[in-house]
């Protein structure tokens, strides 16, 4: 059977499986983690937390080069002291954060029952600090990735532990979610899935298409061509206008939806950000 129709016929399988009534959260993550088994038997599941770099041992050398001086570190330390300072009132990110703050990323996205909406944790922060009388931060700004790279760092190693609560909202926020990634859209008709599962490992210009296995564990990401340190929805949107597609707004609903059900997908993995990535 050609690579292209095996390739395909794997993909159908997984929208098949996602798209029917009886499958679950964990169905289709079960069905995920065996398409990339299958795609690429040599690579061990748990390596797809380092992307592209997984599939490509040349890209993977230079990129644990750059490792050994990461362009992050300084987005770490500003974080860690944006950590330490006080909010308005004078209470703390860690009081606001709840127990094992700072290392809480391995629980979100959550759904809040409250908002009957699904939670990020840059939402999070800005509600720790609006209820303490603090200005929100802007999402796609210095100072909330700046915060979140040090939440991840201190977070390194932790296994993503993201809950589907029996509630129908919460299961309506996960299909959105999983829609949202098998939906084409744009003048250019991809979907997310059309690069990270149906085209997976093949080469787009001069990048590795990365699995959607594990791109939820190393966020925020320093990346080459930003010159800085940007959170996952940066590139949701700029995901969207590759494709020709009209962005969303960062932590609008439906992002906030397709980053829950991505970060399920890598349910199990564990945390590596912040990272850097070309």
């Amino acid at each position: 059977m050609p690579g292209n129709l095996k390739q395909g016929i794997y993909a159908g399988l997984i929208f098949a499986m996602g798209a029917a009534a009886i499958a679950g959260p964990e169905e289709d993550r079960s069905a995920l983690r065996a398409f990339y088994e299958q795609r690429f038997p040599g690579v061990e599941l748990d390596a797809h937390v380092d992307g592209a770099y997984a599939l490509d041992a040349d890209k993977r050398e230079q990129w644990l080069e750059m490792e050994d001086f990461p362009p992050y570190e300084i987005a770490i330390d500003d974080g860690a002291d944006l950590y330490e300072t006080p909010l308005a009132d004078g209470s703390s990110y860690a009081e606001c954060l709840g127990e094992g703050a700072p290392v809480v990323k391995q629980h979100f996205p959550r759904f809040d029952a409250q908002s009957g909406q699904v939670e990020t944790l840059e939402q999070r922060i800005n509600s720790c600090r609006t209820a303490a009388g603090d200005e929100p931060w802007d999402y796609l700004g210095t100072r909330m990735s700046s915060l979140m790279a040090f939440i991840a760092y201190e977070s390194r190693d932790e296994t993503l532990a993201i809950e589907v609560p029996d509630d129908p909202r919460a299961q309506a926020a996960y299909e959105d979610g999983k829609e949202f990634f098998y939906t084409r859209r744009g003048q250019l008709n991809f979907a997310c899935s059309s690069c990270h599962v149906s085209m997976v490992g093949n080469a787009l210009r001069a990048e590795r298409l990365s699995a959607a296995l594990g791109h939820a564990t190393h966020w925020p990401v320093y990346r080459l061509k930003w010159k800085e340190v940007g959170p996952l929805h940066k590139r949701f949107i700029e995901c969207n206008s590759q494709v020709r597609a009209v962005p969303l707004e960062a932590q609008s609903e439906s992002y906030r939806n397709l980053e829950y059900f991505l970060t399920y997908m890598s349910n199990g993995m564990a945390l590596n950000g912040p990272a850097s990535r070309k």
